[in-house]
């Protein structure tokens, strides 16, 4: 299968030198106002970026190659997320990295540049959203996956800042780190860029803010603007920074993603931990041949476990094994083969289902083994609740039984041995 190709991210790593797919070197023709306060060109933009009179047919969500290209394994490999908060998307430029009259993304950028073969970790700076006397001020830095957040980095930090932070890996002790909590999501705003990242982001922004007022996420999760990270044909492109099922930060790109699509990326990703395979695009810290292993072995999974689950039987309710309940074979594909319970919920159940059945009575139970995805089944024949004396008579009970008669006779013994005596 061949995938289409995709731009270059402003991306660094240890590994890779100047010029390589990697890195993207700075426009220096581009101008945009400082973090300072004095802007220079602001409002300026590049040919590409008015889209005001555009339609959505042709750079929104109806335009007729949405949805077209596959998406898994179009992330080129990272293992490290930096945002540089600044100023608005109004006034990036195409590279906002490479302003000449601004030093703060100019010099962040230069100095990454430089020690690129210095880094441990490969690195990928992306630009988002500041405003100050915001959550997100100008100069502020968010690193993922460490989830930390630097206040007000200036043009004077910038060396030091990269050297401690993004070199040894250390901490920036000249400034005031703060630990994130919550999901980050980020949705790629570059009008200037590519118009269609111009169109489709205001909308996905005031969707995703609606749906968290609605669901009172405030504090939970936090949605930003940010600059081109790579693939303009998938847009509205978002990245989301939250804590998987295990406790660790993973960063999940979707692509294609419209307004319909933010109540299921809210509630299954952030919410319940799900990935959403048809807008799924890559994960940070997985090659891009990795990312579409994952996603078929996800797809597989899944269509086992529905396999499983629609051929298990409906048990309504716990009340209902008190019954007389008779389960035909073929709902179990027979006794040697049945998948009558699930390690996890089934139908509402939890995997106790098979120690209740055994411990109310079954004809023929066999022992639950665990298939090939980690889950336990196990086969039943019949389930009554009035089983026969003999059905119901274990080995304790035969204990029980011997003991008494025992006693009886040991009592039998002495009394007669008493009489005697008398």
């Amino acid at each position: 299968m061949e995938y289409a190709p995709r731009s270059s991210p402003i991306s660094f790593s240890g590994v890779l030198s100047t010029g390589d797919d990697g890195f993207l070197p700075a426009d220096q023709g581009s101008q945009i106002g400082n973090a300072g306060g004095s802007l220079q060109g602001e409002g300026i933009l590049s040919s590409g970026g008015d889209v005001a009179g555009n339609s959505d047919t042709e750079f929104g969500f109806q335009r007729p190659e949405l949805g077209k290209e596959p998406l898994a394994g179009t992330v080129q490999f990272y293992e490290r997320h930096v945002f540089l908060c600044y100023k608005t998307p109004h006034v990036w430029l195409s590279h906002v990295e490479a302003a000449e009259f601004d030093r703060l993304p100019r010099l962040f950028s230069a100095a990454l540049g430089a020690r690129i073969g210095e880094m441990m970790k490969r690195t990928r700076l992306t630009i988002c959203e500041g405003e100050d006397g915001t959550e997100t001020s100008n100069g502020d830095v968010l690193i993922f996956p460490d989830m930390i957040r630097y206040r007000r980095l200036t043009h004077f930090d910038v060396d030091h800042f990269v050297e401690e932070v993004l070199v040894k890996d250390g901490q920036w002790l000249l400034g005031a780190v703060e630990n994130l909590k919550g999901s980050f999501v980020f949705v790629c705003s570059h009008g200037s860029r590519d118009p269609r990242c111009g169109v489709c982001e205001p909308v996905l922004i005031k969707k995703f803010k609606e749906e968290i007022n609605l669901r009172d996420l405030h504090g939970q999760v936090s949605v930003s603007p940010c600059s081109h990270i790579g693939g303009h044909e998938y847009a509205g492109n978002v990245i989301i920074f939250s804590s998987s099922i295990n406790g660790e930060v993973t960063g999940q790109w979707y692509g294609n993603v419209t307004p319909d699509d933010i109540p299921l990326l809210l509630e299954q990703h952030i919410g319940k931990g799900e990935i959403l395979d048809h807008l799924w695009r890559g994960q940070m810290g997985l090659s891009e041949e990795e990312q579409r292993r994952a996603q078929e072995l996800r797809v597989q999974v899944n269509a086992e476990t529905e396999e499983l689950n629609s051929k298990s039987p409906k048990l309504e309710s716990e009340a209902g094994i008190e019954n007389d309940i008779s389960i035909p074979e073929d709902s179990c594909q027979g006794i040697a083969s049945s998948s009558c319970c699930q390690n996890g919920a089934v139908n509402g159940k939890s995997e106790n289902l098979c120690a209740n059945l055994e411990v109310r009575g079954s004809q023929a139970r066999l022992p639950c083994k665990r298939n090939s995805l980690n889950k336990s089944s196990c086969s039943i024949r019949k389930v009554s609740a009035l089983p026969s004396w003999f059905e119901c008579w274990e080995l304790e009970d035969s204990y029980a039984a011997l003991a008494v008669v025992a006693a009886i006779a040991s009592v039998a013994v002495a009394y007669s041995c008493y009489q005697q005596l008398r």
